[in-house]
């Protein structure tokens, strides 16, 4: 990825239309960061000030649960949002943790930002609404498939949905995310 700032403008434009000047502003209200493998961009119990557009690399978002097991909420990797996003909208502490699988660069965007941005330039509080109506619908989604699908089948609507995840994901975070022991998902492929 050669300009973050293209790659930000023409995510926004699949849904709305830009001009130099409405791209400028946008732009203007996020932050360019990196991270390291393995560092944690959001710690469970801490404030979540940011929601994180990533231009490169691969995220998990986690949860550990009272017997200390973690388990893998959702990745995102170039193109994505990601956040603990009860967090971020209740300007709560995290119940999830954000941590890098890869080096990973984001443009985040503070909630004072993000407020500001929806207020000042109504074509983007419509951009984040189709953004959140698309994760809700992938949520319902996965809980629908952890109700109604065998852990093969979870395999393999992950492999139909995210072909290129599998080959970027150690099988023991594929394993968690699918709800099953690495052990299982040795037995089942």
């Amino acid at each position: 990825m050669n300009n973050p700032e293209q790659f930000l403008r023409t995510h926004i434009e699949k849904v709305v239309p830009l001009t130099d000047e409405e791209a400028a502003f946008v732009i203007a209200h996020f932050v360019l960061e990196n991270f390291s493998k393995g560092q944690l961009i959001i710690e469970e119990g801490n404030e979540v000030h940011n929601v994180y557009f990533l231009t490169s690399g691969l995220v998990k978002l986690v949860y550990e649960d009272r017997d200390a097991k973690k388990h893998i909420v959702s990745f995102a990797m170039e193109d994505w949002w990601e956040t603990d996003f009860q967090a971020f909208y209740m300007q709560s502490k995290a119940t999830l943790s954000l941590e890098c699988i890869e080096d990973t660069i984001v443009y985040s965007i503070s909630f004072e930002n993000f407020e500001k941005l929806c207020n000042d330039l109504q074509k983007m509080e419509r951009f984040f609404l189709r953004k959140s109506i698309a994760g809700h619908i992938g949520s319902q989604t996965r809980i629908l498939s952890f109700l109604t699908s065998n852990a093969k089948e979870r395999y393999e609507q992950l492999l139909l949905r995210n072909p290129s995840l599998l080959q970027r994901v150690p099988k023991s975070y594929l394993a968690s995310y699918l709800g099953v022991s690495r052990e299982t998902l040795s037995r089942l492929f």
